[in-house]
Order: structure tokens, then sequence, then C-alpha cells
């Protein structure tokens, strides 16, 4: 009598294998989680710092475009910070706590943005409001705004009398900006 082999062979895996399996992928998921997370606070800081550029040059050329004075004005709404691009005084325009921009009078509202605490990146300057001027493209006063991510790094937009922008990070903390 001739015994079939081929009945014996299994196919799957056992409960040990799974297991080292399971174990493997974990540590592996283990380890990729938080560098994933710190990739995404860079990328989160970094776009923030490159819209804020862009709209700070944009008032520039928007006061020269209208031939009026344009303004940046940033405002700090329950534990968020909120920026608005807008004509006419420092006073005519604000946000609400939910970061809706709004402008009393003859002030036109350009732009807004609102950077909420949830986003992982803090906005704050040294002057409430600067001011582009549509003749020379200066700015008055002028000032500094830091982009800050939860994690240490952070981004200087230094704007210049001249209303030039210049980007830094202190200590060279974001990676591709130069050291303040």
């Amino acid at each position: 009598m001739q015994h079939d082999n081929v009945r014996n062979h299994q196919r799957g895996l056992t409960l040990v294998e799974m297991a080292a399996t399971l174990a493997v992928a974990a540590i592996l998921a283990g380890t990729a989680v938080p560098s994933f997370q710190d990739s995404n606070k860079k990328r989160v800081l970094h776009g923030t710092a490159a819209q804020l550029a862009t709209d700070l040059q944009f008032a520039r050329s928007e006061a020269i475009a209208r031939n009026e004075g344009v303004r940046v004005s940033f405002h700090s709404v329950a534990g968020a910070a909120c920026m608005v691009m807008h004509t006419g005084a420092t006073a005519d325009c604000n946000c609400s706590d939910q970061g809706v921009a709004h402008c009393a009078g003859s002030a036109v509202l350009i732009k807004s943005s609102y950077y909420a605490a949830s986003s992982g990146v803090a906005v704050t300057t040294n002057v409430a409001s600067m001011r582009f001027d549509s003749t020379l493209g200066t700015v008055t006063p002028a000032g500094t705004v830091t982009i800050a991510s939860a994690s240490g790094s952070s981004v200087h937009h230094v704007v210049s009398i001249l209303g030039r922008l210049r980007s830094c990070s202190p200590d060279g903390s974001a990676p591709g900006y130069k050291a303040c």
C-alpha cells in the first residue's frame, strides 16, 4: 500500500509565523509614525512660511497696482492668529475669533488668512500692521513675522523699510533657510 504524501503538505501560516510577522510590522510602524509626524510638521511650517512670504510680496505689488497704500495687519484671536491685507487705516479691519475678516468704512479687504492653534504653527509679529506705500513700495514700519512650529523650528520674514523681504531661521532650525 502506497501512502500519498501530497495530502500531508499544508498551505498557510502557523500561529507562530503570523505572530512574528505582526511583531515586525508593529515595530516598523512604531518607528515610521514619529518620523512621518515630524515630516508633516516641517511641511506645515514650510507651507505657512512660503504662503506668508508670497502674501507680503503681493501686498507690496498690490499697493503699486492700486496706486493706494495697502496694509498687512496681524491680530491675535482666541489663541490663534489672523492676517488681514487691506486698504485704509490699521483699525479699519479686524478678525473675529473664528478668523473671519471684516472691514469698516471705506477700507477694502484684499485677502485674509487664519492660523488656527490646531494647525501646528504659531504666527507672531513685532508690529501690529505694516503699510506698503503705493509710490515707492516702501513699508512703514519695518517688521518681522515669525512662523514657529510646535517642535521649535521657526522662520522669520524680515520686511525692511524698503519693502524687501528676507527670510531666515534662527540657529538654522528650519532646513532650507539661512541662519539669522
